[in-house]
Order: structure tokens, then sequence, then C-alpha cells
């Protein structure tokens, strides 16, 4: 187990507060990293993709880069 993982598993079982908000950040920041990864990897901008659901670019960057207010 690496030196992170030990750190955050000590920490989740010491503070049931950080325990709650890691589950929840985490999942933000996959959904980001998923959207992203998909993005490029179908040769799209932020802009591009922004255009298909009709939002707007900086709706995709602030998913991206795991905005807590999307």
């Amino acid at each position: 187990m690496s030196d992170l993982r030990k750190y955050v598993s000590g920490r989740k079982k010491r503070d049931q507060a950080f325990a709650k908000g890691y589950e929840k950040g985490y999942e933000q920041f996959k959904i980001g990293v998923i959207l992203q990864q998909a993005r490029e990897s179908a040769g799209l901008t932020q802009e591009e993709l922004a255009q298909k659901p009709k939002t707007k670019k900086t709706s995709i960057s602030r998913i991206e880069n795991h905005a807590e207010d999307i």
C-alpha cells in the first residue's frame, strides 16, 4: 500500500467528515477525468463539446477541473 493510501485510510478512520467528503470529492474528480479523456479521445475542444448539449465552454471546463458547484 502506498504512503498516500495509508494516509487516506488512517485519516478516514479518525475523521468521519473527511471520509464522507473524500468519497464525494473523489467521485467528482473521476467524472471530470473521464469527461476530459473522452473529449480528447474524440478529438474535440471544450468549445466543440459544449456546442453539442448547447452549453458553454466554461461549463465543460468547470466539470473537467473538478469544480464543486457544477
